[in-house]
């Protein structure tokens, strides 16, 4: 396609328009047409010579090409109309001009006019001196409609190439009268002036813009046929009946609703009618939500805040049951269902609780007393070992009284608590009674005890020589040969 002589693309620079609207394409990408069937080489039984061509505001009319000029998508050309001729940009050409004709029931007839020539840059500068006038025009046009009081609210001018003939571009509710109009417009600027009176959607995609979706609007873009939108498409689809956000910038609805209306017509198919409450022991409840795509629908108790999701089978299913004057016991359950298997149910849960509970303590006590062994066995690892060593080494040594050995030999390992205990009073010395009631008043201070009498002289019984032997020997036992290194008795 062809660049414009005002935009940046036919310099080789960054492609985009630097003219903010008044690109010489004739609005850019308003209306345009991709040929698809350019490059595919259909063989065409009969040349079909008519050319669509588009014009200011993606107007779109149809020329035949008599000369059989070489043109290509974008080419401007100068084409005959009835009041003079006229500059448009070539938009499609071949068998797809054919269908957009039967599409929009345009004849093949005598009234279609031809093609003079591809524009020169004469035409060019002849066509850019007559749009300059557009916006002038367009201003004194709607001063001189508020001097006469009219209803109407102009849009947009439009001047031939040639200079001499101005359409002007109107929205209005009612009928208007415009004679004395069209007579000041044409004497003041010299010109032949048609009024056309246009829809308010029409309005809107020749002014353009951009959506709440973020996009060109389609009605300035690539839609042609207006079709009616009313609020039962909005209805259908759930959405809030707010007027700012479901009109356009026409300020009626959005042609976009009737895009999806079709595929939530055959979903709603399969979603029962709720006209009244669902009766249920736990009260009436009111249908809140109802979610087309997942099939699932929400009811609330007495206009409660704590809704409920049900499918759209047990909605059938507690309808039916209504209708038979059974109330369910709520929406997830019916009052056929016994009481003990609601209980059944819950003990259950309640057993499947207990049990996480249950593994949960049993972990931890396996845990601590594995922590508690291992304590226990390093702290007496030790003394078990002197245990087993001092009867080896002390075989010549006097006979301990059994009393002492069984205490030390059944000897229970000592906590750690204890062992604690022991180990910080061990260097700790004996406070005597009266360093430890010393903080005591003297009237709670215990007596002193009386100071320990000297021992008495030990008895001399008479025993025969036999037994003071005896008795010597016990108490010191002769030493036995522990080697040749070390002295004694052989």
């Amino acid at each position: 396609m062809a660049g414009c002589s005002t935009c940046s693309t036919t310099s080789g620079g960054t492609g985009g328009c630097q003219n903010n609207g008044t690109c010489g394409t004739s609005d850019c990408n308003k209306m345009n047409s991709f040929d698809w069937l350019a490059h595919m080489g259909i063989p065409q039984v009969d040349n079909f010579d008519i050319v669509e061509v588009k014009f200011k505001g993606g107007r779109k009319e149809y020329f035949r090409n008599v000369d059989y000029l070489s043109l290509t998508t974008g080419d401007p050309v100068v084409v005959d109309v009835p009041s003079g001729h006229h500059i448009g940009y070539v938009s499609l050409q071949g068998e797809l001009v054919r269908l957009q004709m039967q599409k929009r029931k345009v004849r093949n007839d005598d009234n279609i006019t031809r093609i003079y020539r591809i524009a020169n840059q004469k035409d060019m500068e002849k066509w850019e001196e007559a749009r300059n006038r557009e916006i002038p025009t367009l201003y004194r046009c709607k001063q001189i409609v508020d001097e006469l009081g009219l209803q109407m609210k102009m849009s947009d001018v439009e001047f031939q190439a040639d200079n001499s003939k101005a359409t002007f571009y109107y929205s209005a509710e009612d009928r208007v009268d415009f004679r004395e109009l069209i007579k000041i417009l044409a004497g003041e600027f010299k010109i032949r002036v048609e009024m056309r009176q246009i829809s308010l959607r029409q309005e809107a995609g020749r002014l353009g813009g951009i959506g709440v979706c973020g996009r060109e609007l389609c009605c300035s873009t690539w839609l042609v046929d207006f079709k009616n939108v009313t609020t039962s498409a909005a209805r259908y689809q759930n959405l809030s009946l707010n007027p700012s956000k479901l009109s356009g910038q026409c300020g009626r609805l959005k042609c976009c609703l009737n895009y999806e209306l079709d595929t939530y017509m055959d979903a709603i198919k399969d979603i029962p009618q709720v006209e009244k409450p669902l009766q249920t022991e736990q009260g009436p409840a009111k249908l809140q939500k109802t979610d087309i795509f997942r099939k699932l629908m929400w009811f609330s108790y007495n206009n409660d805040n704590d809704w409920h999701s049900i499918t759209c089978d047990r909605v059938r299913e507690i309808q039916e049951l209504n209708e038979q004057g059974i109330k369910v016991f709520n929406l997830q359950v019916d009052k056929s269902t016994d009481v003990e298997d609601l209980a059944a149910q819950s003990t259950r849960e309640l057993e499947l609780l207990d049990k996480k509970f249950s593994k949960k303590k049993k972990k931890k006590k396996k845990k601590n007393r594995e922590g508690q062994v291992t304590d226990m066995a390093a702290k007496t690892a030790i003394p078990q070992e002197k245990t087993a060593q001092r009867p080896q080494e002390q075989k010549g040594s006097p006979s301990k009284s059994p009393r002492t050995e069984e205490s030390f030999s059944s000897a229970e390992p000592r906590t750690g608590g204890e062992n604690r205990r022991k180990k910080k009073n061990r260097n700790r010395p004996n406070p005597s009674p009266q360093q430890g009631n010393s903080n005591l008043p003297k009237s709670e201070r215990p007596e002193p005890r009386p100071e320990r009498a000297e021992p008495k002289a030990e008895r001399s019984e008479a025993r025969p020589e036999g037994q003071k032997a005896q008795d010597q020997k016990r108490k010191f036992p002769p030493r036995r040969n522990q080697g040749p290194n070390h002295g004694g008795n052989e």
